[in-house]
């Protein structure tokens, strides 16, 4: 099968596309013949660092859309034939940016017939980061605020549509031209970061979603009401923040995504009521993997990118 590997961290030359043994699922575990699969920041920075990965050669990619093409010992949920999308355990379940994947049959759900490969590659890590933020951790109910940060990226466009689904009142901040597509979310109000500190455009929330960390996670603080919870995709880098939130009476969480059968049956009815879809920046073949993941590391993109799988090539080896 063709995979983009690299043997080296570094700049998005270091993709290179590769034939590799076609995996076999084990117990517990399906084969999928991928048709797409997002591509998101934590790419690009386990390309670039390594992050949470030491291994080399190394195959990036957790999210999954595709056709079951074989189950090991014990799977129940699936067989050969069925449509799925999920997401591989992260971090250490890493490779879908290949033709073929195994992963637990429970990182899956059944991709839901009215969307396609590209529309279900691209939600499962972003859309099970904006779930697990808003629906699990901080629980928010209809009437609650809720403040997204970068509400056009790829997690926060789809955190805006999740938390409008929950029934809150959503705020977003992004740059000015992408305003009307904010909006066009659901989002009741868009702040410009650029031109305008958010502190003062809105008080008195009850979550925030910060997939930025740093002064956006620092400032967000002062936003809460009592009582309130900050949801972080990245660590904190103020030594204070523990006693200021303590201070405030708000409560700090710092997400790190899991697979998760249960949030991707939630996410695939979201998608099936017509509550979620995700928007698609960008799709590339996956001998163009460099090129998306240049594309990526601009910062300028809007929701979604993602590789795309040729069926045609048939490469089996």
């Amino acid at each position: 099968m063709c995979a983009i590997s690299q043997n080296v961290h570094g700049a998005p030359e270091v993709l290179n596309e590769t034939v590799q043994p076609r995996p076999e699922p084990g117990p517990s575990r399906i084969l999928v013949a991928v048709r797409a699969a997002g591509l998101n920041p934590t790419d690009w920075k386990h390309r670039s660092s390594g992050l949470f990965l030491d291994r080399l050669p190394l195959v990036l990619g957790w999210d999954v859309s595709g056709v079951v093409e074989a189950v090991g010992y014990g799977v129940t949920l699936f067989e050969p034939g069925d449509e799925v999308f999920g997401m591989l355990p992260y971090p250490q379940g890493v490779g879908s940016h290949a033709e073929y994947v195994t992963g637990p049959a429970r990182a899956f759900t059944r991709k839901p017939a009215d969307i396609d490969h590209v529309q279900a590659g691209a939600l499962p890590l972003a859309a099970l980061t904006a779930y697990q933020a808003i629906v699990d951790t901080a629980e928010v109910r209809t009437g609650q605020r809720v403040l997204i940060h970068a509400a056009a990226g790829g997690v926060g466009h789809l955190a805006v549509q999740i938390a409008k689904s929950r029934g809150a009142y959503v705020i977003g901040t992004a740059s000015g031209p992408k305003h009307d597509f904010v909006r066009s979310l659901g989002a009741d109000e868009v702040i410009d970061y650029r031109t305008t500190d958010f502190r003062d455009a809105v008080q008195d929330v009850d979550m925030v979603l910060d997939p930025l960390s740093g002064d956006t996670r620092t400032r967000s603080l002062d936003v809460l009401r009592p009582g309130g919870v900050l949801v972080s995709l990245l660590p904190p880098t103020d030594p204070d923040e523990a006693a200021n939130a303590a201070a405030r009476g708000v409560r700090v969480e710092t997400l790190l995504v899991e697979a998760d059968h249960a949030g991707m049956k939630a996410i695939a009815d979201l998608v099936e009521s017509g509550a979620l879809r995700a928007h698609i920046e960008a799709a590339f073949p996956l001998s163009d993997a460099a090129k998306a993941h240049a594309l990526g590391e601009t910062g300028r993109t809007t929701g979604k990118i993602v590789l795309t799988v040729d069926t045609g090539r048939g490469s089996d080896a």
